[in-house]
């Protein structure tokens, strides 16, 4: 297939790039390149698409497929306005975090979806899922029924940008000394590999796959995750369990960001990583086991360093501090 990247410079698109080129597409990669360059084997289309509509008029010709990531309403609108005619599949990676209710598991593709973004209105961090609702909108309305909306939840993996999945493995790697950790063994984690994504976008663009799908992997209670993270680690050192409300009262987030404990979610998303991707799996999505994305990423965390400034986890001395103060009793 001759395939267009809107991308193709950081984690999942860098990774869609290369699984293509892997499998012998004609990939193209439009990027500005300011952070990382394309994968070796795809053509760099340089492009700016913060500047408008002319950023895409070297991606000339017909497309096979075409993949954008976008989480602004703006840039992506305009790329569909000038691709979407010239494409005959078009994948945009969407995000169940457009789902209004994240607190029913088992929820599929036919949940109410949060409003879109209106026109106009800037497009943040805070307003994401809207955006990428937004987004949507756009697609169908451009793409109509050559459209694949990816719905993708958490994506972990080697080279997690977001550092949310690796944290756990690479905190029970760094030091023996205790971990804290939320009392949450029974509540379900839910993230799918990055390379089984890839493959998943790049096989639905060849198989004329469209509409809206979860690409999410498969459930696992938190304990387990948290099991199998120490247990690749080696780590033989002490757990501390700490409840919820003990957490939030002193100052842990949740999720993601400073000093938070990842994959803790707040009250009320009960169903975030509990999302079905039973039609997805009917359509082709393939995924690996959960062990092997967790050594994988590990591995990766190693490479990186256990040591580094994290995105997302609790800094050493801020887990140091906490463990002082938490009752034992807990």
């Amino acid at each position: 297939m001759r395939i267009l990247v809107l991308g193709g410079t950081a984690f999942l698109s860098a990774e869609i790039v290369r699984s293509a080129v892997a499998d012998g597409h004609d990939v193209t990669c439009l990027a500005r390149g300011a952070a990382a360059v394309p994968p070796q084997g795809a053509y760099w289309l340089r492009a700016d698409r913060s500047l408008g509509a002319n950023a895409y008029a070297g991606a000339t010709g017909e497309w096979d497929a075409v993949v954008d990531v976008a989480r602004d309403p703006v840039p992506a609108t305009e790329a569909l306005e000038a691709l979407a005619g010239r494409a005959a599949h078009w994948t945009f990676v969407s995000s169940c975090s457009v789902y209004a209710d994240a607190s029913v598991p088992g929820a599929d593709e036919d949940a109410p979806l949060l409003p879109a973004l209106p026109a106009g209105t800037p497009s943040t961090p805070d307003t994401y899922g809207e955006s990428k609702a937004a987004i949507e909108e756009a697609t169908m309305q451009a793409a109509g029924g050559k459209a694949h909306l990816c719905r993708a939840g958490l994506i972990g993996g080697p080279g997690d940008s977001s550092d949310r999945y690796g944290y756990w493995p690479a905190r029970f790697a760094r030091d023996s000394r205790p971990v804290l950790v939320p009392a949450i063994d029974t509540s379900p984690t839910q993230a799918i590999d990055v390379r089984d994504l890839a493959a998943w976008i790049l096989r639905a663009a060849g198989d004329g796959v469209t509409g809206p799908l979860n690409a999410v992997g498969e459930q696992v209670p938190f304990g387990n995750y948290i099991a199998a993270s120490r247990d690749a680690a080696g780590h033989r050192g002490t757990i501390l369990p700490a409840e919820e409300t003990w957490l939030a009262e002193h100052g842990v987030n949740y999720w993601a960001g400073p000093d938070s404990l990842p994959l803790w979610l707040p009250p009320g998303h009960g169903g975030f990583m509990a999302r079905s991707n039973s039609a997805a799996l009917a359509r082709g999505l393939q995924l690996r086991p959960w062990q092997e994305t967790l050594a994988d990423a590990l591995a990766d965390e190693r490479v990186r360093g256990l040591n580094r400034q994290r995105k997302a986890g609790l800094a050493p001395e801020t887990e140091a501090r906490l463990a002082g103060l938490l009752p034992r009793s807990l």
